[in-house]
């Protein structure tokens, strides 16, 4: 994007309204046009719809909106709802190395892909393939690989339960646990810690939940851009009297007011407010913040016992309570404070309506689960809500707020490169052959595997790896490294075109579109961030006549590598996704009478035991634990950066060139600094600036980048993804999740050459 059309304006202090749905609108009707985006709108997250191809917010079980959409979910729609095709015209007019120059901007509006598509060795253009031919030669490649562990198999958050399960099915009767997945990338951290402490790798709470609350807590999440339908229940939760506090480095508009852009009282009086306090912690000192609050919690319960602790619940339902008071007594409060960075007269308010509250609701999303130390974050959270016994009760709980809209159901599915033994077992019960043991690659260890030459064929089902993944030139080249990659997709992206020697685009149907097979219409499931299993099922004309189901992708991909030697029927499997749905409900625990319940209304919720109080821990009690503070060492020219999304993404996908909220219009490779910092450093507003990271001797530079000044913490830093994804370390990452450390890395900021 040129310098000339990145326009800087003052950032909004609310979200919604108008605007949000003029650029809705806007969105669709360039995209696929009135009648087309319309008929896709109205039937977004309805009982007979599709759910929303976006975040995993949960939709209300009973009553919904004509309208159950957001801005950013009327954008994923448009986006592929689309009338544009990436046809092999497309694909004969422009080469491999000129599309890799485009920006993930322009290679997203390229269209739907049309057909299957085939990138020969030394090949610098994709050629048309038919299906045939495209699943003989995989199947035959990965049929020759000497090992199955020399095969990867990638998995996006939006891969349908049904698609998933058959995908994790074919990978493991191949005879590996390579399955990485987004996850590994999100919120692994978060189901890390969530399992080691309450039994479970999921939230507790419920969208009911958030009306009855007294008090919820919002940390390291921008609902606003990334979750907008949250901000719905945020502002019911204020109208019953909830207080709201945000813990975040940056302000963000949807968190300071709210105006619900379907309903007229909002639009033209007062917008909501929403977060009553803002708490500005330093990127990655949550836990310095978190262990302040306890320190206080303890100190009024010491004045007034049994006024401010669940000494009942901590008794009966706990383990580790004097583990937790004896580290917390030796840190110093004010330099607990002082390390936060937040004023300490707000940390005393928080610390006071915490004392006086007893239903409470901590969420989250990446800004706490992309460190180092990101386990320990969401641990130090746990030991919060312990101390209240906020977990197991209306109004109280943990709310990890997902991203794609099935990553939750990918993981219930066994989309896990660590598969727990009882779900192996079931496997081998139900379909008589012998699951591998061995732990697979997650991402990282995935992206090493493959520049070392130990993974040869690369399987992606959904996703953009490439520009999800952190380290981008060095998996750019561990990717090239392979004999063959295969990306299963709707529309063009980064991944295509950075490839193995060989390469396939697999094209599939998209969430709006019709799925007929051997059995008639199909409708697939989908698992929503309250463990909610409802169905999706699109009624739009599909983009082209040459695109498969993801579940006949995976069953063809089975067919053509076992040639009819697994014993398995997988054309019965894929007429009829009840068949699946019948396996998976022999298989997994929860889903019992499956195909019944999943046609009523709404879904059905899956077990959660920590929800009801139950805490399935190896100590059978729900678990305090002890953390460590982060340990950032910043020299004095050194600045600690995190990666966030603009207002016109949603993870990868770039729908547009504005953050409207932040006040950037027209660009992205900007850097939202202290306006003390630019100061110190000598830079001015809109100077342009590189950014470089040093891990082990290894230097990375991201280059032209814009200075914003603004409210963030002195030597903090923050900048869009994917564009700085090449700053992060592929081999630095969470401690127990491996996560990436992609909300904290070190960096130095410096003057870009002139040009």
């Amino acid at each position: 994007m040129s310098e000339e059309r990145l326009r800087i304006e003052k950032p909004k202090t609310e979200a919604g309204g108008l605007p949000s749905v003029f650029t809705a609108l806007q969105h669709i009707q360039q995209e696929a046009g009135w009648i087309t985006g319309t008929r896709s709108l109205l039937q977004v997250n309805q009982f007979d719809g599709f759910d929303c191809p976006g975040c995993a917010w949960p939709d209300p079980d009973q009553k919904r909106s004509a309208f159950e959409f957001c801005e950013n979910g009327a954008k994923a729609v448009a986006e592929e709802a689309t009338d544009a095709l990436c046809d092999e015209v497309f694909f004969r007019a422009h080469a491999i190395s000129e599309m890799a120059k485009w920006s993930d901007y322009e290679i997203g509006k390229s269209g739907r892909i049309a057909r299957p598509m085939f990138r020969a060795a030394d090949s610098d253009h994709y050629v048309p393939v038919s299906w045939a031919d495209a699943l003989a030669h995989i199947g035959s490649k990965i049929r020759s690989l000497p090992s199955p562990h020399e095969a990867v198999f990638y998995t996006s958050g939006r891969t349908s339960n049904e698609a998933a399960f058959l995908y994790q099915l074919f990978v493991r009767r191949l005879g590996t646990n390579n399955l990485p997945d987004c996850s590994n990338m999100c919120h692994e951290s978060s189901g890390v810690a969530l399992t080691e402490t309450l039994g479970i790798g999921k939230g507790t709470v419920t969208l009911d939940d958030f009306g009855k609350a007294e008090l919820i807590v919002i940390m390291g999440q921008n609902p606003g851009t990334n979750h907008p339908r949250m901000l719905t229940a945020l502002q019911d939760a204020k109208k019953q009297g909830a207080r709201v506090i945000s813990i975040n480095p940056l302000p963000e508009a949807g968190l300071i007011s709210f105006r619900h852009p379907q309903h007229l009282v909002d639009l033209l009086g007062k917008p909501t407010a929403i977060a009553d306090l803002w708490l500005p912690v330093r990127i990655n000192e949550d836990v310095a913040l978190l262990k302040a609050l306890l320190k206080m919690l303890l100190a009024r319960e010491e004045q007034t016992p049994g006024a401010v602790l669940d000494h009942d619940f901590i008794a009966t339902k706990t383990d580790g309570f004097q583990s937790l008071v004896a580290d917390l007594k030796t840190y110093a409060l004010p330099d607990l404070i002082a390390k936060s960075g937040v004023p300490t007269a707000k940390v005393e308010i928080a610390a006071q309506w915490l004392a006086e509250t007893k239903r409470i609701i901590v969420c989250w999303a990446m800004g706490l689960t992309q460190h180092l130390n990101a386990v320990d974050n969401i641990r130090e959270i746990i030991n919060l809500l312990l101390l209240k016994g906020s977990i197991g009760k209306p109004g109280a709980g943990t709310c990890p707020v997902r991203g794609h809209s099935n990553v939750q159901g990918d993981r219930t599915m066994g989309i896990y490169e660590k598969p727990k033994a009882d779900f192996l077992d079931s496997l081998q019960k139900n379909f008589q052959f012998e699951p591998p043991r061995a732990a697979g690659y997650d991402t990282v260890e995935s992206i090493a595997a493959m520049a070392a030459g130990r993974v040869k064929v690369f399987v992606a089902m959904g996703g953009n790896f490439l520009s999800a993944a952190p380290d981008t030139d060095f998996t750019g080249r561990a990717l090239a490294n392979c004999e063959l990659t295969v990306q299963i997709s709707t529309k063009l992206n980064r991944s295509h075109l950075i490839t193995g020697r060989e390469a396939f685009i697999l094209p599939c149907l998209g969430r709006t579109e019709k799925d007929e097979q051997a059995g008639g219409a199909q409708f697939v499931t989908v698992e929503n961030s309250a463990g909610v299993v409802h169905r999706s099922q699109g009624h739009k004309r599909v983009a082209s006549a040459h695109l498969w189901s993801e579940p006949k992708i995976v069953a063809g991909l089975a067919k053509a590598t076992f040639r009819g030697t697994d014993g398995m029927d997988w054309d019965f499997l894929i007429s009829d996704y009840d068949h699946i749905r019948s396996a998976i409900e022999k298989t997994i625990p929860g889903f019992e009478n499956y195909n019944v319940r999943v046609r009523q209304p709404g879904g059905f919720y899956l077990p959660n035991a920590a929800r009801e109080g139950v805490f399935h821990t190896g100590t059978r009690t729900a678990r305090f634990t002890v953390n460590a503070l982060a340990q950032h060492m910043l020299l004095d020219d050194e600045l600690l950066l995190m990666t966030i999304r603009s207002h016109d993404q949603f993870n990868t996908t770039i729908y547009g060139l504005d953050d409207r909220y932040r006040g950037i219009r027209g660009g992205r490779r900007v850097v939202f600094m202290n306006e003390k910092d630019v100061v110190r450093f000598g830079f001015r507003e809109g100077e342009r600036v590189n950014l470089q990271s040093n891990y082990d001797g290894v230097t990375r530079i991201a280059e032209d980048f814009v200075v914003v000044p603004y409210p963030i913490p002195p030597q903090n830093l923050a900048t869009y993804f994917p564009e700085a994804n090449a700053l992060v370390p592929h081999n630095h990452f969470a401690r127990e999740s491996q996560t990436p450390i992609s909300k904290s890395v070190v960096v130095r900021v410096v003057r870009a050459v002139s040009r």
